[in-house]
This record gives structure tokens, sequence and C-alpha cells, in this order.
């Protein structure tokens, strides 16, 4: 394991920040706590809505894209005319409430929400999440790289730092293990559904049809077939309708890196000293602790010599 060379992320300008019921946010334009109140007790869930959620940098733009396919049966003429954004908003935003009255049903919307703070009228719905998990420590990686051009989060410093910035929490949408825990006390819901970031690179095509069986939606092969070819990350990341290539430098500096880097599994041997995935064993295995669900990292970790949950 090595640390990465470009370690050191160029200075951003200070934020300011608010907590709403325990989770951090970024003044501004994009946040404010009356949006949040609104859609915590206001906001009225749809029967037929599907909720792409996700902790920040687990799989959302992908999901985004695959469910998009989905509901056009395989077309992928909107999904390379209309941005993600307008797609699927993220309906905690301030541009994504503005953005809903335009969806017409079935609506697709996005959110990085904590399940306790997530819409309350969706619990009493027949609405569907689908909610994308991904190995913490590749999460970690492609935060880290992402704080540094997404001008919502602060200046992530060099990796060490990061690194212990996101064991506390201490970020934007707050907890991974927190949001993680919360949203995993819905497992064996019906309409919630759960899928990690690595089944879909190992079986793409397999995890769209469970996908599609879950939303009650059938695919022809073709269609199938397409969906699968749109939503490759090659594909993706030539699409500037999935990969915010028109974005505005007010919230992406284009110019310090990628939206979609890499999209591959286990770039965190890249980042991580032995001490570094010590230390982050030890916070995970503790913050975890009795979760009565297993992932594929945990028994990938135990192999490494990490102590087993």
């Amino acid at each position: 394991m090595q640390r990465d060379a470009g370690d050191v992320s160029s200075t951003k300008p200070s934020l300011e920040f608010f907590h709403y019921k325990g989770v951090k946010f970024t003044k501004g334009s994009i946040y404010t706590e009356e949006n949040l109140r609104f859609v915590e007790s206001e906001f009225q869930v749809q029967d037929d809505d599907v909720y792409n959620v996700t902790y920040p940098k687990s799989g959302t733009t992908w999901m985004l894209q695959i469910l998009s396919l989905i509901y056009s049966n395989g077309d992928p003429a909107r999904t390379r005319t209309v941005p993600n954004w307008l797609r699927s908003p993220w309906y905690e935003t301030t541009s994504g409430q503005k953005c809903l009255k335009d969806l017409t049903p079935p609506r697709l919307i996005s959110s990085h929400l904590p399940s306790h703070i997530f819409a309350k009228s969706f619990f009493t719905s027949k609405a569907k999440v689908i909610y994308t998990l991904r190995n913490p420590k590749d999460v970690l990686v492609s935060l880290y790289h992402f704080a540094k051009i997404m001008h919502v989060f602060e200046d992530p410093g060099n990796f060490d730092d990061f690194l212990d910035v996101f064991l506390r929490g201490d970020l934007l949408y707050g907890s991974w293990f927190d949001h993680v825990r919360g949203w995993m006390q819905m497992k064996g819901s019906s309409n919630v559904f759960f899928i990690t970031y690595e089944e879909l690179q190992q079986d793409l095509r397999g995890s769209v049809v469970r996908i599609c069986d879950f939303l009650g939606r059938q695919l022809d092969e073709a269609a199938l077939d397409s969906v699968v070819e749109n939503a490759t990350f090659k594909a993706m990341k030539d699409n500037k309708m999935a990969s915010f290539g028109y974005v505005s430098n007010e919230f992406l500096d284009h110019s310090k890196g990628s939206f979609m880097r890499k999209g591959i599994s286990g770039d965190w041997k890249n980042h991580f000293t032995i001490a570094q995935c010590d230390h982050f064993h030890r916070v995970y295995r503790e913050k975890m602790r009795n979760l009565p669900v297993k992932f594929s990292w945990d028994e990938d970790w135990t192999e490494e010599g990490a102590p087993a949950l």
C-alpha cells in the first residue's frame, strides 16, 4: 500500500456550515435549513416515486443513469440530451426543489439524506428507494479527490487529515457509518432495495435485471442491452449529460480534476498505508458493531488480517 503522489490539495475558499439534526451541511445557495425542514416534514411523496439514495460517492450518478435508461425502456436519447440533475434532482437542494415541478410521474428523485431526515411521507407510502452502498475505503478516496474540485466541500488537506475527518463524520452529509446503519434498518422492507457498487461492477446486466424486477419493469433483451451499454463508465464519462460536464465552475472546478475519475473498486490500495488501514478497521469494527448485515468488503478485510466484525 502506498500514499497517492498528489496528496496535498490546493487551497480553497473557506466555507461556513450548519447542522440539521446532527448532520453537517454547507451554508449558501445549495442547502438551507428551511429546505431541509420542508423535505423532512412537508414534502409529499407520491406512491410511484423512485428514490435513488446513497452516501456521496457511492454510485449515485451511476444508479441515476441506470434508472433513467430503465424508465426510457433502454432508449438513450434523453440521457444524452437532458442533464442528470434535471432527470433526477437532489430534492434536498434549492435547485433540486425547483426542478421537482417539472417532473412527470413516475418521478425519479435522488438524495444523499440519511434516513432520519428523509421525507416522513415516504415511510407511509408505496414509493420505492434504491440504496447503493460502496466499500467505505473507496468512498473515502473518491470523496478525497472530489472535495478538491467540488465547491460545497472543504479543502480536504492531506490524505491523513481527511481520513480522520471521514472517520469522525465531520463532513457534508455527516457520517458514512451513521448513514449506512440508518438505512440498513429498512432491510427487509418491500419498498427498499439494497445493492452495492461492487455488485454493479461484477455483473451490471444481472444487477439491472434485479433492479427491474424490484421496480416491476419488464425490458426485452434489446432494451437491457442498451441499458448496460449506456451505463458503462466509458459511456457515461463520454456523455456530458451524465458526467456533470455542463456544471458551471461556480460549483465544480473542472480545471482541477474530473467528476468521473476512475470508476473502479480497490483504489484505496493506492492511498492507504498499513497503519491507516489498521486505524480504519478498528473504527469500522466499533461503529458497525452488531449490525446484522455482512458486506463483501468485511470478508476481504478479514483476509488481509484485519479483525472480523
